[in-house]
């Protein structure tokens, strides 16, 4: 049997961390995004004696289904994850919180484990837990840190199952934030949904009475071949929800403080190296276009005197979707190089900087209209290749021509992989807001544990 332990100083009291880790969403924040994890089941309260979690982890011959319950529990100090069925012959986690001098504590992770074939795999699992404890507690020091004196709200968040929406729910959860989704299933809804259609117009008004936030993320994906239909569904799936939104909200007796709606830095089009802020026009292209009537789509909510804020969201970086995702696998194969010229900015962000980003923007009284929602130092698409392949020790010699991209990808080709927008967070800078990762080198040793 193997012992691994793992320490870290907060500067927060015991009470809080411990406070945190009894929320819903405290497991989702701390798997690391380059883990495949699946919840299946959960039984019993949070973290009490007796609650089981049943998971699907992806993992090779380590993964499967795994099933831990809770003993051992003392509030405010401690409590055990005991594993009852998995590939491990035995795993037991303890978590243990300690008061350290004041508003200080000590976080350990004491686990007890033994595997099949433990002598030959030691040093891989050794490994693999510091890969995993870096980004747990990484990540549990900066949520504490944002949470810090946040009142709790009441928050609506539409598109909840996307890449963002599904680390916005969890992060907020644990910040006792309570969080309803709007859904477009209307049958088997549960407590904390709330059914909408924006195809059809249909939205329960009077059940979006009282809420202190409303962040809107849905919309068809960009990503595939940009047939006119595909065209149409991006376009339509933005305008008309945000329209059905924005309208049923202005027209609320108790109307949210808050209404943040997603757009892009598409609305800049290609700027070559232009530094583009939240003053700067409109660009050209179809995603300019869809993002300018997107904001436009917000317009009675203005009027209705509710703050509103555009989110231009850049190339959000996150192992489990987006560019980056799609990035990881030739890269692996040692076949990742620049697109085109390379010479392209990319004006990128992380997932956890951008849902910071949101909750520091609902408790900001004074900014409203469009805010750029990207990270302070964008770099080119040959920079961010080569600091890709040094992040994870493989070759960035390839290059794809202009017309390779044009062939593959057509038109979505061109205005994501080819078009250059340097912007820069203007009004985040102004008010003061802190990146966690402000450089992209360090950005991508955290979200890929390298």
């Amino acid at each position: 049997m193997t012992h691994y332990e793992r320490k870290i100083l907060l500067p927060f009291s015991a009470s809080t961390v411990f406070e945190w880790h009894k929320q819903d969403g405290a497991l989702e924040r701390l798997i690391p995004p380059w883990q495949q994890v699946k919840i299946l089941k959960r039984e019993g309260q949070g973290i009490q004696n007796g609650a089981r979690l049943k998971m699907k982890v992806s993992q090779g011959w380590l993964g499967g289904i795994l099933e831990v319950e809770h003993r051992d529990y003392i509030e405010g100090k401690q409590f055990r994850d005991v594993l009852i069925q998995g590939p491990y012959k035995r795993w037991e986690h303890t978590h243990l919180t300690q008061d350290q001098q004041e508003n200080e504590s000590l976080m350990i992770d004491s686990i007890e484990y033994e595997t099949p074939f433990s002598y030959f795999i030691q040093s891989y699992m050794e490994k693999e837990l510091n890969r995993l404890f870096t980004y747990r507690h990484q990540t549990l020091k900066e949520d504490l840190f944002r949470h810090q004196g946040v009142k709790s709200m009441k928050i609506l968040i539409s598109g909840a199952s996307g890449l963002v929406g599904s680390a916005l729910v969890p992060f907020l959860t644990t910040g006792q934030h309570q969080v309803v989704k709007l859904v477009r299933q209307s049958t088997n809804l549960k407590s904390d949904e709330i059914a909408w259609d924006p195809a059809t117009g249909f939205i329960d008004g009077a059940s979006l009475e009282g809420f202190d936030a409303v962040v809107h993320l849905a919309g068809e994906s960009i990503m595939g071949r940009w047939t006119e239909e595909k065209k149409q569904k991006i376009k339509e799936s933005r305008v008309k929800g945000t329209q059905l939104l924005s309208q049923t909200l202005s027209q609320l007796k108790q109307k949210p403080s808050v209404f943040i709606c997603s757009s892009a830095t598409g609305y800049y089009g290609n700027r070559g190296d232009e530094i583009l802020t939240e003053q700067s026009p409109k660009g050209e292209g179809f995603l300019a276009d869809v993002c300018e009537e997107w904001e436009n789509a917000t317009r009675t909510a203005v009027e209705a005197s509710i703050r509103t804020i555009n989110l231009r969201t850049g190339i959000v970086l996150s192992p489990k979707g987006g560019a980056l995702k799609q990035m990881l696998t030739p890269f692996k194969w040692g076949l990742g190089g620049e697109m085109g010229s390379g010479q392209q900015y990319m004006s990128w962000i992380t997932l956890d900087d951008l849902i910071y980003m949101i909750l520091y923007l609902i408790e900001q009284p004074f900014i409203a209209g469009p805010v750029n929602a990207v990270g302070p130092h964008p770099v080119t698409n040959k920079e961010f290749i080569q600091t890709l392949g040094h992040v994870l020790h493989r070759p960035t010699f390839l290059k794809v021509p202009t017309f390779g991209i044009q062939l593959l990808f057509g038109e979505m080709g061109e205005e994501l992989l080819l078009t250059s927008a340097r912007v820069e967070p203007a009004k985040l800078n102004k008010a003061g807001f802190r990146f966690s990762y402000p450089h992209l080198e360090k950005a991508l040793s955290h979200l890929l544990g390298h």
